[in-house]
C-alpha cells in the first residue's frame, strides 16, 4: 500500500492550456416557445507537441466549456515538431468547404494565422508559422480542417520507418538535393 503512495507522489501531472475557440447561442423551438442553449468549443494542448480539441453543448456557459473541454482531453492527437517550434513540411487540410494551408517558417517569424487556427497553434506550442484559411471561415470546419492538416504530417523518423532507412539518409537527401539547386541556379 505504501508503494501506491508513492507512485502517486512520483507521477507528474500534465499541463494542459485550455483555449475557448467560440461560443455560439443555439435556439430550439419547442411547442411552448424557444429553448436556448449555448455550444463551444475548445482547443487543448500542452505546448509539447499534443493537442484536442472539443465541441459541448448545455443550457449554460460554463457547463457547454467544461463538456467541450473534457471531449478534447479525450480527443488529443500528438503531432511531429520540428525543433520543438514549428512543422517538418508544408501541408493543406481540408474539411467540408473550410480548407487551410499551413507553411513551415524560420525562427523568429511567429505565429501568423487567424481565429481558431491561432488557438491551435499556441496550445500545441508552435512557435514560428505562417497559415492561411481558405474557403469556409466557420470555426468548426477550420479547425477540423487544420487537425487534418496537422495529421497529415510527418517527421524524418517516420518517413525512414515506412522507406526502412535511416533518418541521416532521409534528411541528408534533402540537403543535397538543395545544395544541387542551389550550385545549379550559381552556373
Amino acid at each position: 500500500m505504501a508503494q501506491a503512495v508513492d507512485r502517486r507522489k512520483t507521477e507528474k501531472k500534465e499541463e494542459l492550456v485550455e483555449k475557448l475557440v467560440h461560443v455560439n447561442r443555439v435556439a430550439k423551438t419547442v411547442k411552448g416557445g424557444r429553448t436556448m442553449s449555448f455550444a463551444a468549443v475548445v482547443v487543448v494542448g500542452d505546448l509539447k507537441g499534443r493537442v484536442g480539441y472539443g465541441t459541448g453543448k448545455a443550457a449554460e456557459v460554463p457547463e457547454a466549456i467544461t463538456k467541450a473541454t473534457n471531449e478534447a482531453k479525450k480527443n488529443m492527437v500528438r503531432i511531429p515538431l520540428r525543433e520543438g517550434r514549428t512543422l517538418h513540411h508544408d501541408v493543406k487540410g481540408r474539411f467540408g468547404a473550410g480548407k487551410v494551408v499551413l507553411r513551415t517558417a524560420p525562427a523568429g517569424t511567429g505565429v501568423i494565422a487567424g481565429g481558431p487556427m491561432r488557438a491551435i497553434f499556441e496550445v500545441l506550442g508552435i512557435q514560428d508559422i505562417v497559415a492561411k484559411s481558405l474557403g469556409s471561415n466557420n470555426p468548426y470546419n477550420m479547425i477540423k480542417a487544420t487537425f487534418n492538416a496537422l495529421e497529415a504530417t510527418n517527421s524524418p523518423r517516420m518517413v525512414a520507418a515506412k522507406r526502412g532507412k535511416k533518418v541521416g539518409d532521409i534528411v541528408s537527401r534533402r540537403e543535397n538535393t538543395t545544395n544541387a539547386k542551389m550550385e545549379k541556379e550559381e552556373a
